[in-house]
């Protein structure tokens, strides 16, 4: 830190108690200047020789008041009802006039300053005058200084409006962004850089300047002042967009309380923090990459959390790239919030575009935001389940895994639900695209309804078959299930189906993929004999037993496990017959 020490003399200001500070000397004090709750015993001389108003003061027996600067006379007392700095400041000019020894630094030049423009303490009085000589140190030093001019830079709002009269803030805001806007090349100076370095074996290595080096050291202003450099930063138009938005990034970590963190934390000054927000938000550069997804999701919670007014511009700039979003980042939200930003994030997409991975990553977020929700039993009603997760149902996914977990963490935390409810639910999931592990997990999972366990068994079945059969040619008919299916008849929330069969099908099932595992470490290329008829003959049983009882899907375009295979041997005798 530069500091500048001025006069000679030793300090002889001494205390008496916390209210008297008079100069220890073998003639009398003749003044007393009161500044605030202090009292100075002083010398009339050597204030007369520094500063023009004292002369004013001290020279006048008038005791009326003048009332533009609220000074009051007395005979040998003079009040200041204000001067910048209050009775520190005041002390430094005193010093200075009586020539003993004051140290200036970046903490107390500004009020230094301020004080001697107050006291008029000018060349024209004398030469060398107090505020020559802290303008000489300001622009020679202070403000050549990257970390001298932020730290100035925080103490002129104490003392406003009087450093902005003086220009003093305006002079420290232009030192700022001058030395944040130079080419890094040139940065010779020391600033904060806490972000994780490259290391090679345990060596540091020689590294340029990073483009954000400056960010961390302005998190420490004030956001009026923050607000201010960084406008001034922006105008001068040599930083990047995505630059200022770190910045941005680094602040808000910084400032707003829990903003980094997956929970919430006690904030007892909201209005503070809110204008803080506010202000952040009002800061985003317009380009759309100017600022990280999981910023702006961060920064929404926050926004939402503290009753930020203006938050539908950051909803928006959140949904459309509502692919990028981190599933801790939104978990935070409520479902309300979470499901307009899906409708943004549809709104947003050109129907001409071919996006099905961007679709792909929000249907998985959604899926994963659906079952950790799902465990908050209290605020996720079947309903808002259904309405989030049919908004995305259409969108493509490589796994129906992240589905099943959602419908299963939902029906754990639900059981009070009806056969018709957890039909209504299922249906948003399509067994075929369940992995092994999942279709492991939902045939022994008695919170399903039974017959979306028979259809993950038959599609595991199929499964079984299609690798076994696939050297010799044979291939299994697509089958649509009926667990997407939405038109079916009342008879289907009745189902008959046989518990000791399922238990059965199960066997075969675990059968099917022994031989399978046979008779690939066997080499063989065909299916062991017998695999998977023991299966089929169990699907028969099941799929007859539900005829005889009247409960048959009437849904069109929709088959059943039983359908497929009548579908096949027809399709199979017609084909004889040619």
């Amino acid at each position: 830190m530069k500091f500048m020490k001025l006069g000679s003399k030793p300090d002889s200001f001494q205390s008496e108690g916390d209210n008297v500070r008079y100069v220890s000397s073998e003639l009398a004090t003749d003044v007393i200047v009161i500044i605030g709750d202090v009292k100075f015993y002083l010398h009339k001389f050597p204030l007369l020789s520094k500063s023009a108003r004292l002369q004013k003061l001290i020279t006048t027996s008038t005791s009326s008041s003048n009332e533009e600067n609220q000074i009051h006379h007395h005979e040998d007392e003079i009040e200041i009802a204000e001067i910048p700095g209050g009775p520190a400041s005041f002390e430094i000019c005193a010093k200075f006039c009586y020539g003993m020894t004051v140290t200036l630094n970046a903490y107390n030049v500004v009020a230094a300053r301020c004080a001697a423009e107050f006291l008029e303490m000018y060349e024209t009085v004398e030469k060398g005058n107090l505020v020559y000589k802290i303008e000489v140190f300001l622009n020679s030093s202070i403000l050549q200084s990257w970390k001298d001019s932020i730290i100035v830079l925080q103490t002129t709002r104490a003392l406003s409006p009087f450093s902005e009269e003086m220009k003093l803030t305006g002079r420290c805001l232009d030192s700022i962004a001058s030395r944040a806007s130079i080419d890094t090349s040139k940065v010779e100076w020391s600033y904060t850089y806490s972000k994780k370095k490259n290391l090679d074996n345990g060596m540091r290595k020689p590294q340029a300047v990073p483009r954000d080096w400056w960010v961390e050291d302005l998190c420490d202003l004030h956001i009026d002042l923050y607000k201010r450099a960084i406008s001034t930063i922006e105008a001068r138009g040599n930083i990047s967009a995505d630059v200022i938005g770190e910045a941005l990034h680094a602040y808000a970590i910084k400032r707003i309380p829990g903003f980094s963190k997956s929970s919430s934390v006690q904030i007892t000054d909201f209005a503070k923090y809110r204008a803080l927000a506010d202000s952040i938000i009002e800061l985003i550069p317009d380009e759309k990459r100017s600022v990280s997804s999981s910023f702006l999701t961060k920064l929404l919670r926050a926004s939402v959390f503290l009753g930020c007014d203006e938050v539908t511009g950051l909803k928006n700039r959140v949904g459309e790239r509502l692919d990028e979003a981190n599933l801790g980042d939104v978990l935070l939200y409520d479902v309300d919030l979470m499901q307009s930003l899906v409708e943004v994030f549809l709104k947003s997409r050109d129907p001409r575009e071919d996006d099905l991975t961007v679709k792909a990553s929000v249907a998985k977020l959604v899926d994963g935001y659906l079952a950790e929700k799902s465990r908050d039993s209290d605020n996720l009603s079947l309903q808002k389940f259904l309405s989030l997760a049919e908004m995305v149902s259409s969108f493509p996914r490589q796994s129906h895994d992240g589905v099943y977990r959602a419908i299963d963490m939902f029906l754990k935390e639900h059981p009070e639900m009806n056969k018709s409810e957890k039909k209504r639910m299922c249906r948003l999931m399509d067994c075929r695209k369940l992995s092994a592990e999942a279709c492991a997990h939902a045939v022994q999972n008695e919170r399903l309804p039974m017959r979306v366990v028979v259809q993950v068994l038959f599609f595991e079945q199929v499964r079984a078959n299609n690798n076994g059969s696939s050297s010799t040619g044979n291939s299994t008919p697509e089958v649509i299930p009926a667990s997407r299916s939405t038109n079916t008849t009342d008879q289907e929330d009745t189902e008959c189906w046989d518990t000791d069969d399922i238990k059965a099908l199960r066997g075969e099932l675990a059968n099917l993929r022994l031989a399978k595992n046979q008779q690939e470490n066997n080499n063989k290329g065909k299916l062991i004999k017998g695999g998977g008829l023991g299966v089929s003959r169990v699907f028969s049983k099941l799929w007859s037993g539900k005829e005889r009882s009247g409960d048959m899907i009437s849904s069109s375009g929709t088959s059943s496990p039983g359908s497929v295979n009548d579908d096949s041997k027809s399709s199979s005798s017609t084909s004889k017959k040619h």
